[in-house]
């Protein structure tokens, strides 16, 4: 995996959270608190998940074989997927049931200190991981904000971990209200509503990491600032004179596919027109590294066909296509998903790029 992968940040809240999760099921031992039974399932969960995205990341490395020509880069979205099923699941939906349990049938917490003493060595732990997911997302998020970062980064580790951990320091802060408000009253029932808050968190949580992470198995397209280099690498002005219309893919966090129709001037010949395609392929591994598969096709452009954009049937100036908007010279601007950014689409004369470029 890669360092964009966050490994430090995933074996840092791997360690704490199965230090946190036997230390938690102890305090339930002895205390009773159904707060610090469903923050244990919680924190065995969590360590479960990295457990998985450790795998997903090992998985991704293998090599790309002839049933799956692209490599296995998705491997990662898939466990990513995974791990936020195990959080819905096991953690909030546990955690509602013995919420629910404990406000039916509430009994008063036994030796306070140890769910209190726990609690506020997980909170210190929690702390530590979390501030290595901070650290280590820093690295790459840039001038992002955090939901955006969330939202829109193609490896999907260090999300995962920074929502686990911000829901853990929450929950975290839950169970120790309701143990103390059960402490104070006397009732039982508050260590249930905490129980049952910290089960409402997981399943937000899990319900965001599940959004985010389809978008990602779906598919993808580059950002912003990489469909932008990739665009200026490819005209060179000579030869290559326009991009007619292209898309991108991400086949994995660190892998890119390009596919582009690009114009070439008439009078070129076929040795000309490869030279160019060789050097522009050149040029876009250059700008974005990670563009590792490049189609592209020549073609000589018509201006009456791109001004009718990539639909024929809609009007000149019209949507090419559902990803953009047709602009004077057939390129498209750009939009934003769910998760990421729209690929960079723009009008064509013809169909999408084949797989006959270099």
């Amino acid at each position: 995996m890669s360092a964009s992968g966050g490994t430090k940040a995933i074996v840092a809240a791997l360690a704490a959270n199965l230090a946190i999760a036997v230390a938690k099921f102890v305090a339930f031992l002895f205390s009773g608190s159904s707060s610090m039974l469903a923050e244990s399932v919680h924190s065995l969960a969590d360590s479960g998940n990295q457990g998985l995205l450790l795998l997903g990341g090992k998985k991704a490395k293998r090599e790309a074989t002839p049933q799956h020509p692209f490599g296995y880069g998705r491997e990662r979205y898939i466990y990513a997927f995974l791990v936020s099923i195990v959080l819905f699941s096991v953690g909030g939906m546990f955690a509602i049931y013995e919420g629910y349990e404990k406000i039916k049938h509430p009994h008063e917490i036994e030796a306070w200190y140890w769910p209190v003493g726990v609690l506020v060595f997980a909170i210190i732990a929690e702390g530590f991981s979390f501030r290595t997911a901070i650290a280590e997302s820093n690295q790459t998020r840039g001038k992002l904000s955090w939901t955006q970062f969330v939202r829109r980064a193609k490896a999907p580790e260090l999300p995962v971990v920074l929502l686990e951990d911000l829901g853990a320091l929450v929950g975290l802060v839950l169970a120790l209200g309701g143990v103390g408000l059960a402490l104070g009253t006397g009732n039982g029932v508050w260590d249930g509503i905490g129980t049952l808050c910290i089960g409402i968190l997981l399943i937000v949580i899990a319900i965001v990491l599940a959004a985010e992470t389809k978008s990602l198995l779906l598919g993808e397209a580059a950002g912003v600032e990489d469909v932008e280099k990739i665009r200026a690498s490819v005209v060179d002005g000579d030869t290559v004179t326009r991009i007619i219309h292209m898309r991108t893919l991400h086949l994995g966090p660190e892998e890119l596919l390009v596919a582009a129709k690009i114009a070439v001037r008439a009078e070129e010949s076929a040795a000309e027109v490869a030279d160019a395609i060789n050097a522009a392929e050149k040029r876009i591994r250059e700008a974005v590294p990670i563009a590792r598969v490049i189609y592209l096709e020549p073609d000589i452009y018509d201006e009456a066909a791109a001004a009718a954009g990539a639909n024929p049937g809609k009007a000149p100036g019209g949507p090419a296509s559902p990803d953009g908007t047709a602009t004077p010279d057939g390129a498209t601007s750009d939009g934003s998903g769910s998760h990421g950014d729209a690929s960079d689409g723009s009008s064509s004369p013809g169909d999408a790029p084949k797989e006959s470029g270099h």
